[in-house]
C-alpha cells in the first residue's frame, strides 16, 4: 500500500514507475484519502481499515501519521539517486516484525 499526500494524479505517474505491472502495490491513498488542518495534511492509518497493531509506516516524516506514531519508522526522503538502498537496511527489522506479528497470532490460535 502506497499513503501519500500527494495529489491522486501525482501519486498514479510515480506508481506507474514503481509498479508497471501492477502486481506490488494493491492501493494507493492519496491527497484525497488524508485529512486537512491547518492547511496540513495528516495521514490517517485508520482509512486503510486494517487492525494497526499488524501496520508500519514508513515516512520521512511523523507529520503525516501523528495519532499513530507507534507505528512509524523514520527514513530519510528521498532524492531520486539510483544508488540510495536505505529501505534495503530495513529488510531484518520487517522481517522481524512479520515474525512477533506471525508468532503472537498462533498464540491465539491463528492458523497461517
Amino acid at each position: 500500500c502506497i499513503f501519500t499526500t500527494a495529489k491522486q494524479d501525482y501519486a498514479k505517474k510515480v506508481l506507474d514507475v514503481l509498479d508497471p505491472k501492477k502486481k506490488l502495490i494493491r492501493l494507493c491513498l492519496s491527497q484525497q484519502d488524508c485529512l486537512c488542518a491547518h492547511g496540513c495534511y495528516w495521514k490517517d492509518l485508520t482509512h486503510l481499515g486494517r487492525d494497526l497493531a499488524k501496520m508500519v509506516a514508513l515516512d520521512h516524516t511523523i507529520q503525516g501519521f501523528p495519532a499513530q506514531a507507534d507505528n512509524w519508522i523514520s527514513v530519510p526522503r528521498w532524492w531520486g539517486d539510483p544508488r540510495d538502498e536505505e529501505l534495503l537496511h530495513l529488510v531484518p527489522l520487517l522481517g522481524q516484525l512479520g515474525q512477533a506479528v506471525r508468532t503472537r497470532e498462533m498464540g491465539r490460535g491463528w492458523v497461517p
